[in-house]
């Protein structure tokens, strides 16, 4: 009766509402899909009151549950419950003047493997779609966990015809040493639009050697080609060709391929939505000609995240924070392949810039947010954040010299109460205009 009751809080009409808004949003969003949660607790503390579980979903409504409400409102459950469908598959619709109209389809799945109690939960994800304006994405995703966690394996494939936003390099400083400097820098933050077909494939294998520490080794392959900016002729100076004459590389394709080595640790009790933890991930990119990249770099990549809940009965109000820095140390970079806003693992930094909107050789991120509960049963949440962003231009400016901010607040919609799966529709703001609507499965961090 709890859940019934805490569910018949909203209304038909605003069940109505909330199921169009789930429906245009997921057209958006981007499913990152990450472990369900494994962490067990008792249920009584030592003086016998009752404690709430990390994972604990009593009284919670989620989309599932809006759905059945919708379309079975008078069904009455199971008396035996059925196994529910690893297998997700929703429509993916979109238009804005960037992309044009967007059709296609999305499907995710997840499965434990083997019978082992503790072992996190397998997944995959893909899509496939197509827009007027000639766009075409496809993707494969995987995170697979073997029983026990004693290997783990990730990579991804894409396929794409791309629209890329360019920004220039540097972090917003004037570069006057000359007309190229001052284009490549590009002060104002001219946009500038390039399209490509983007080809890319990665694939890690990590081994468990303690608990929740993890190494890993794999490959990374990116690939561009017919790269174009169709508002600009081949004699107008843009950033990308200005970089391009410098450093060697050819304005129409380039190949960044290279290994990969990776250390990683976690204590987080959920690796979707944390409410306490931990997690750290430190790694290395050698791209090497003889693999055909284009040219030889090395870069380095740290991520830190912590997460402290603030309520022992009401966990979900969360302080989180998230560093992340990725650092060229040797060699050369495509222009696009740059470290730089939007540019972590889940394209999920720098909320209020579009991504790559600040790129350099050197990059430095750091972001808090404030996570709280706003109805009773869950359904509905919010967040609050603010970030800051350093990057060198290899002109003048160096790591740390100038900061850039950026902010907002967003609301949550439980999309599914067992793995902590939120819908994140955030508005934030930044510098020289910028602003905008950032939507998608899962926290930024």
């Amino acid at each position: 009766m709890k859940n019934r009751q805490s569910n018949s809080k909203i209304t038909p009409a605003l069940r109505q509402t909330l199921l169009i808004l789930l429906l245009l949003a997921s057209s958006y969003s981007y499913a990152q899909i990450t472990p369900v949660d494994t962490v067990k607790a008792d249920s009584l503390s030592k003086t016998g009151k009752k404690v709430i579980k990390p994972n604990n979903t009593e009284g919670q409504y989620d989309v599932g549950d809006l759905f059945k409400d919708i379309f079975h409102p008078n069904k009455k459950p199971d008396s035996i419950k059925k196994k529910p469908s690893g297998i997700t598959i929703i429509p993916n619709f979109a238009s804005n003047p960037s992309i044009g109209t967007q059709i296609g389809i999305k499907a995710v799945a997840g499965k434990v493997l083997g019978n082992d109690p503790n072992t996190l939960l397998s997944v995959a994800a893909t899509s496939a779609s197509i827009t007027t304006k000639n766009i075409i994405y496809f993707y494969l995703t995987h995170n697979i966990y073997t029983p026990g966690n004693k290997w783990n394996l990730q990579g991804s494939l894409v396929a794409a015809k791309t629209v890329t936003p360019d920004f220039g390099i540097g972090i917003g400083n004037a570069a006057n040493g000359s007309a190229e400097d001052l284009v490549l820098s590009n002060p104002s933050r001219k946009p500038f639009v390039l399209n490509a077909q983007y080809y890319s494939f990665r694939e890690k294998v990590y081994k468990q050697i303690d608990k929740g520490l993890f190494l890993g080794a794999g490959v990374s392959f990116d690939i561009r080609r017919k790269i174009y900016d169709k508002f600009n002729a081949d004699s107008v100076l843009t950033p990308y060709r200005v970089y391009n004459a410098r450093y060697g590389f050819d304005n129409d394709h380039y190949a960044s391929n290279g290994f990969l080595a990776n250390i990683q640790y976690t204590t987080r009790d959920n690796q979707n939505r944390a409410y306490k933890g931990i997690y750290a991930d430190a790694g290395i990119r050698v791209n090497q000609s003889w693999l055909g990249s284009t040219k030889n770099a090395v870069m380095i990549t740290t991520d830190f995240r912590k997460y402290w809940s603030l309520s022992k009965t009401n966990p979900e109000h969360v302080l989180a924070f998230w560093n992340w820095g990725s650092y060229v140390i040797g060699g050369t970079l495509p222009y696009l392949e740059l470290p730089g806003t939007g540019r972590d693992g889940n394209f999920r930094s720098g909320r209020g810039y579009t991504i790559t909107y600040f790129k350099g050789t050197q990059y430095f991120y750091s972001e808090m947010e404030y996570r709280f509960p706003i109805l009773k049963n869950k359904f509905l949440s919010g967040v609050t954040f603010f970030n800051i962003q350093s990057a060198n231009d290899d002109l003048g400016t160096k790591l740390f010299d100038v900061w850039q901010p950026g902010g907002g607040a967003g609301l949550r919609v439980l999309f599914n109460k067992t793995t902590r799966t939120n819908l994140c529709i955030d508005y934030a703001w930044g510098k020289y205009g910028a602003h905008g609507l950032f939507l998608g499965l899962n926290e930024a961090f």
